[in-house]
Formats: C-alpha cells, sequence, structure tokens
C-alpha cells in the first residue's frame, strides 16, 4: 500500500513530496475504525505547526480530509458498522496518510456521509465548512441581524462563509480579487427559497485594492460600520510584494470597517498591531480572534462540539445550504504534482479521487 509524504526540508532545500510504501497495523485498536478511502482533499502543510506541537519526524503524511466507507471496526466502537460510508479529518499527528487506500482512524475524527453527498465533494470543501463554522459561530458569535464583510468571496472559505452567514439570516458584504469574480459574487443565489442576491454588495479591489473598502462599506451600513470581518490574510504594509497581496486588505482598513463592539476574525499569522491600531479597536469596544483550523483536532477539549459542526457542515451540503465551488478530482498518480502546487501557491485546493 502506498500513501503520500513531505520530506521535510533541510538547510533551505525545497519541501519534497514523496510517494512511501505503508502497511497497516495486523491488530485493530479498541475505538478505531478501518477505513476504505474513497477522496482525499489536499491542503496546504503547515510545517512551523507541526514543529511547534512537537510532530517532528523525517517523513510526514499528507492529505488528512478524507471520505470512504467502513471496512472493520474495533470491538469497542460504537458510532460506526461496517460499509457504512464516512467523512472526517486525520488527527495532526496521525502516523497514515489520507492517500492510502486503507486507513486506520479513532471513530471520535469520523462522522457520517450522507449517502447524496458525493465523497469527491465533501472532502474537497469540509476543512472549509470547518474554518466557516469556527470564524462565524465559535469566535464571532454570528447572529439574526448581524453585518458581515467577508474578504475574498470567491474563495472556498470566502464562499462557504457568505453562504453560512446568510442562512442564519445575516446581511452579507464582500471584496472580488477579479471581474470575474465579481460578476460570479453578484450573481450568487441560494438554492431554494427567495431568489435574491446572497451578497447585499461586491466591493471590487483588483484595480483600485482596498481604498474604496471604507467608503463603501460605510455607505452600505448608514455610516455604523460591519459587526464582523473574517479576511484571509491582511498587508502589514501600505506597499507590499508580491502584487496579490496588494489585493489584501490594509489592518487599519479592516479596524477601520469594523463598528462598535465589532469583531475581526484573522487568518494572518504574525499579526502585529501598533499602538494607534489599538487605540482604534479600544475606542470600538472591538476585538480580534486567530482562526486557527487545527485547533479542533489538536485538542480534545471539546470534540463534542467537533464532531457536531463536523455533521451539521455535511448535512448543509447535502441539502444544498452550503454549495462549494466543484473541484476536479485528480488521479492519484497526479498527487505529488498536485501538492506540490497547493503547497506552494497556499490558498489553492486540491482532491484525490481513489
Amino acid at each position: 500500500m502506498k500513501g503520500l509524504y513531505c520530506r521535510a526540508a533541510v538547510n533551505n532545500a525545497e519541501t519534497k513530496f514523496v510517494i512511501q510504501e505503508t502497511s497497516l497495523p495486523d491488530v485493530l485498536g479498541s475505538h478505531q475504525v478501518r477505513v476504505q478511502v474513497k477522496a482525499c482533499g489536499l491542503s496546504p502543510l503547515d510545517l512551523k505547526l507541526l514543529a511547534d506541537i512537537g510532530v517532528q519526524r523525517d517523513l510526514i503524511p499528507v492529505g488528512r480530509e478524507v471520505a470512504g466507507v467502513v471496512l472493520q471496526v474495533g470491538d469497542k466502537v460504537s458510532f460506526f458498522q461496517p460499509d457504512d460510508e464516512v467523512v472526517g479529518i486525520l488527527p495532526l499527528d496521525s502516523s497514515c496518510s489520507g492517500l492510502c487506500d486503507v486507513i486506520d482512524i479513532e471513530e471520535n475524527f469520523l462522522v457520517q456521509k450522507p449517502e447524496k453527498l458525493s465523497s469527491v465533494c465533501v472532502a474537497a470543501a469540509l476543512r472549509d465548512g470547518l474554518c466557516a463554522y469556527t470564524a462565524l459561530h465559535t469566535q464571532a458569535h454570528m447572529a439574526a441581524g448581524h453585518t458581515l464583510l467577508v474578504m475574498d468571496g470567491a474563495s472556498s472559505f470566502g464562499l462557504m462563509c457568505i453562504q453560512l452567514a446568510c442562512y442564519h439570516g445575516v446581511k452579507v458584504l464582500t471584496t472580488s480579487h477579479s471581474a470575474q469574480k465579481h460578476t460570479f459574487l453578484e450573481q450568487l443565489r441560494p438554492s431554494v427559497g427567495v431568489q435574491d442576491p446572497l451578497v447585499v454588495r461586491v466591493i471590487p479591489v483588483y484595480d483600485t485594492g482596498s481604498s474604496d473598502l471604507l467608503p463603501q462599506v460605510l455607505e452600505e451600513t448608514g455610516g455604523l460600520g460591519v459587526d464582523i470581518v473574517v479576511d484571509s490574510g491582511v498587508r502589514l504594509l501600505e506597499e507590499e510584494k508580491p502584487q496579490e497581496m496588494k489585493l489584501r486588505p490594509h489592518k487599519h482598513d479592516i479596524i477601520s470597517v469594523l463598528g462598535v463592539g465589532g469583531h475581526w476574525v484573522t487568518s494572518h499569522q504574525d499579526l502585529q498591531l501598533d499602538p494607534p491600531d489599538c487605540r482604534l479597536l479600544h475606542l470600538k469596544s472591538a476585538s480580534v480572534s486567530f482562526l486557527n483550523p487545527e485547533v479542533w483536532t489538536a485538542s480534545s477539549a471539546q470534540q463534542g462540539r467537533y464532531l457536531h459542526i463536523l455533521k451539521d457542515v455535511v448535512e448543509k451540503m447535502s441539502t444544498g445550504v452550503l454549495r462549494p465551488q466543484p473541484e476536479e478530482a485528480v488521479p492519484l498518480y497526479e498527487a505529488t504534482v498536485a501538492m506540490e502546487t497547493v503547497q506552494r501557491q497556499q490558498r489553492k485546493k486540491a482532491v484525490v479521487q481513489l
């Protein structure tokens, strides 16, 4: 049996992804489930995070969002039976690669997959759905009547945030990074119910950067600002290269569009706030929280809530409330090249069909 692994870079060498032979233990753990993998999602590997939590190996397993069919269960497993269709995210310290034909995983990292939901779709979008829930429900405490600004709404994560917020009665604004994405966002409609646009205003930033962000947000909110901002990275300096960084909002722009009591959820790991930024947040009684999608599998403190979120994500996908952008599945023999592209571009995703 073969799996995809990352050979960490040494002395500034380039990170390599390699196919390695692997095997499963003969005896299945009491609480483990043996799963035949049907599809596996590929997301960027955060090597720094793995080092921070003490996961240091010569070969690091790659591919953690999996969907498949249960082959065998341990003697103390209570949630699953053979032939059940399941989906889940492998823990950070997993020894298995999700691209193996068969993997062993603890039952408390899996949920049932609805029958009409394809394995490829759920493996590609599960992580983004989890991130959207974490940002909006767990951290920002979203409620009906709130106003939300989603940066880069046409990204897979941004799209999940928009759809989830609209489902809960939140007014959504977003930014677009190209003319094509702008048109796509303006044409977003719910799959059921009243066919009003999901987004009340799409703010283009591909020509002017974020210079038009503040006036357009204030115009749409009657000068009050938004209750929640969810970003996908920010600029810490006014002039940053490469070009795609200029499409990201400056940190001061985000603080400026926040209303009184507003909440900013950021994906930027190395955010630095200067005293004037902190002063402005203080004047607004606003807050900042960091979105770390790995926190659920890195800690078992809230395992029940984590499983509830996963179950709700897949149920909303199956009913059409959450409609992720379709990802074209790549075959297993292209997995190494696909993962290299994902790691290099950081925000791109891929899904492998086994």
